[in-house]
């Protein structure tokens, strides 16, 4: 255990940095989620829609994240080139919808002509979707052939909001039965890992770089500039901030560390954001509608979640500076998130229904 003083190391810019971003990030999504739900009652024939997860479903997600752990853990190198064939093609995917309702609004705002140029996909695009989704597929190409952490960052963060805006939970009793599921499931993997598999599963999973296909390709057809091409990868399944950000190491690290958050720690939670801010959505339109002149209450549900949230972020932060060592960021997120909320009254009656 360090000492206390070292939490000092907490406002180190790296630090601050990815606890602004996780805040952000998750608030953010709940946001897109709240929005995107909006979008899809509008438009009862979209073909997008969003799943919304029933008890079996919430037990299944941590059964099947520890079998596609072992898989990574066991198989990565063989399969980590159709991984990041596959996270590109999502990427991609993922930061078209993230920037298209901000392209609509720009559109909109200076009364922009956009008319229908291709179709793909049994999906029309216009002219400034074509050129959006053009942009899309340059910065994930960029990324594959640079590997920058800020993009990959971007590509993470993407890839969080759109997961929460697609994937729902119905109500609080469902998100408390996940968030426990998962809870047990980050203890374990970090834990306790190494003492039935011989290493740390999810710090190893976790660390590991993928080969990068832009690479292979371009060295088995002998193309030019194929030393600018990384050779590995880290896919966007967490962000990333080195410790040296601005050029100088921190006492104590070396300058190649660098501070990590698993999307996972940011989209579940996310979740939790989401369906409170939907249950403070529909209470603002039945008070709207009861001409309740207090609008106050619309969002008191959701200020606390992002508060617990933020708490129990630095709270990990905190932990993991102190002891020196990986820890499973859901152990604190879990209990001072969830806690904000139970600890409210007539929490219990938080449901999209």
């Amino acid at each position: 255990m360090e000492p206390l003083w070292k939490l000092v190391y907490l406002l180190e810019p790296s630090s601050v940095t990815l606890f602004v971003t996780a805040v952000a990030v998750s608030y953010a999504s709940a946001s897109r989620a709240l929005n995107y739900g909006k979008e899809m009652e509008r438009n009862r024939d979209m073909s997008e829609a969003s799943i919304t997860l029933d008890r079996s479903q919430a037990l299944m997600i941590p059964i099947m994240s520890s079998c596609s752990l072992l898989l990574m853990f066991y198989l990565f190198s063989s399969v980590s080139q159709i991984l990041t064939a596959f996270t590109a093609v999502a990427s991609a995917s993922a930061l078209y919808f993230c920037l298209s309702p901000y392209v609509a609004h720009i559109k909109s705002q200076f009364s922009l002509s956009d008319p229908y140029m291709s179709r793909c996909c049994s999906k029309s695009f216009t002219r400034i979707q074509s050129l959006l989704l053009v942009l899309c597929i340059g910065l994930v190409a960029t990324w594959l052939v640079t590997g920058h952490w800020i993009l990959n960052n971007l590509l993470g963060i993407s890839l969080c909001i759109a997961f929460v805006s697609h994937v729902r939970l119905p109500n609080i009793k469902i998100c408390a039965t996940l968030l426990v599921c998962l809870f047990v499931y980050d203890i374990f993997w970090v834990f306790y890992s190494e003492m039935f598999f011989g290493a740390n599963v999810m710090v190893s999973v976790a660390t590991q770089q993928a080969s990068n296909p832009v690479h292979t390709v371009a060295n088995s057809l002998s193309l030019p500039g194929l030393q600018l091409i990384t050779k590995k990868l880290e896919l966007p399944v967490k962000i990333v901030f080195p410790r040296n950000m601005f050029g100088r190491s921190v006492p104590g690290n070396n300058v190649s560390d660098y501070m990590m958050l698993g999307l996972g720690d940011m989209a579940i939670p996310s979740m939790l954001l989401a369906l409170v801010l939907c249950f403070d959505h529909r209470k603002c339109q039945d008070s709207a509608t009861a001409l309740d002149m207090q609008p106050s209450k619309g969002i008191k549900y959701f200020g606390l979640a992002v508060c617990g949230y933020a708490v129990g972020l630095v709270t990990a932060l905190a932990a993991g500076l102190l002891t020196h060592s990986p820890q499973p960021a859901l152990l604190y997120l879990v209990c001072i998130h969830k806690g904000f909320l139970i600890f409210h009254p007539k929490c219990g009656i938080i449901s999209f229904h």
